[in-house]
């Protein structure tokens, strides 16, 4: 199934060459969830601290569909 992956701020620079315009378009398992995307683009699941798919929060043990936008995070720090 195809997908499209975006990663946020400091994760992009586990992807060489990521452009944060495009994301990546991955063609993952029927049945992948969103830490098996994290992996297969190389990032470490310790370092994602949110997950969207289709615009809404989830677990980094989701499922996802064909046609999903799939989005990582890090932590936000600050103060």
């Amino acid at each position: 199934m195809s997908i499209l992956v975006k990663l946020s701020t400091t994760l992009r620079d586990y992807v060489p060459g990521y452009d944060p315009e495009a994301g990546i378009t991955l063609d993952a398992p029927e049945d992948a969830t969103a830490a098996d995307v994290a992996r297969m683009v190389g990032l470490p699941l310790e370092e994602i601290k949110i997950v969207m798919i289709n615009g809404r929060q989830k677990e980094v043990q989701s499922k996802i569909c064909d046609g999903a936008r799939v989005a990582f995070f890090p932590a936000v720090g600050g103060g």
